[in-house]
């Protein structure tokens, strides 16, 4: 049996969970596991999950939304994204919902791109990305305490400013480059990119 293999029957036992905080659209707990035969406390965070969209808009150009950001403490350009309404609520309503609340734009048809989870380490939450293409104007819809600008930006304009380290949003750049890998490629190219 290789070294990996032995690693994956090593049994890891939750002991306990307790909430330890509840907020708005996350929950903290303390989990007490036994992990490799060692009895070790480990911080979990529950989150019931979310949906992204990347819209491009008729001539290519994808529209990103900047808004400020608490934890970071600064603004940043992102893809419309939101969280689920209902732990129950399917991720494509969410993601419909998301992107004219945002953007002020509807489709009628988005196509599933990935999902992803975002921080694996200590956090389950999961967001699935969609794209939006053939845009309708609508409306924004905007929460009363929400600053969200929507810029147009050309794909290899995004790319740039990820490789530059100016867009840090992981579920952001995960769609970009899945977007340029998906629309790039020989099955489907996309001659607007």
């Amino acid at each position: 049996m290789d070294e990996k293999a032995k690693q994956e029957q090593i049994p890891v036992i939750r002991l306990d969970r307790q909430l330890k905080y509840e907020g708005n659209i996350l929950k903290i707990y303390e989990d007490v596991v036994l992990a490799n035969g060692h009895k070790a406390h480990w911080d979990f965070i529950h989150h019931d999950g979310a949906a992204a969209v990347l819209p491009v808009a008729d001539d290519g150009r994808i529209l990103m939304v900047r808004q400020y950001r608490n934890a970071l403490d600064r603004f940043t350009l992102e893809i419309p994204a939101g969280k689920l309404d209902d732990p129950n609520e399917p991720k494509i309503q969410c993601a419909y919902r998301e992107l004219e609340e945002e953007t002020g734009f509807r489709v009628d048809q988005l196509e599933y791109l990935m999902s992803l989870n975002t921080t694996v380490a200590f956090c389950d939450e999961a967001i699935d990305i969609f794209v939006a293409h053939h845009l309708i104007p609508s409306k924004q819809h905007l929460d009363e305490d929400e600053v969200i600008n929507v810029e147009a930006w050309e794909l290899k304009d995004l790319e740039n400013l990820i490789y530059a380290g100016e867009i840090t949003d992981g579920k952001t750049i995960a769609a970009i480059m899945a977007y340029a890998r998906k629309y790039r490629s020989e099955d489907r190219p996309d001659p607007r990119i």
